[in-house]
């Protein structure tokens, strides 16, 4: 069976890749991310976010948190909403970011917001799907 291939536009959307580390205690960091961080990222999205979630390497003690977003006007909105209220600061008492990718536009007002965590910014080519 051949599959057809078919040029992929870019609808402005924005992946954001996040490396973090941690120390603590593997269980407590995703019961953090479970019951605390998932329910109040799901509380603050207006529907702008497509995907949240996290891989983690528990032998290495590391992580990466994919969030992919309908535009850069959605990133802004809920990073707006999440900078500096009590889960996201507990996530930087847990976590250690490592390297921020994000892949899309990204706002200037959200870039200098995000500029102490030194982000890659890819922007689109192309390609298929």
């Amino acid at each position: 069976m051949k599959f057809r291939r078919i040029l992929n536009n870019n609808k402005g959307q924005v992946t954001v890749i996040i490396n973090t580390s941690f120390s603590e205690d593997t269980n407590l960091v995703k019961e953090f991310v479970m019951n605390e961080q998932c329910p109040f990222i799901e509380s603050q999205n207006e529907g702008g976010l497509q995907r949240f979630e996290w891989f983690f390497d528990e032998t290495n003690k590391t992580g990466t948190l994919i969030e992919i977003f309908e535009s850069p006007d959605a990133f802004e909105q809920l990073a707006n909403k999440v900078i500096g209220t009590p889960v996201n600061l507990k996530f930087g008492e847990l976590f250690t970011i490592d390297k921020m990718t994000i892949l899309g536009e990204v706002t200037d007002n959200l870039k200098e917001k995000l500029q102490a965590m030194d982000p890659t910014i890819k922007h689109y080519v192309g390609g298929i799907s």
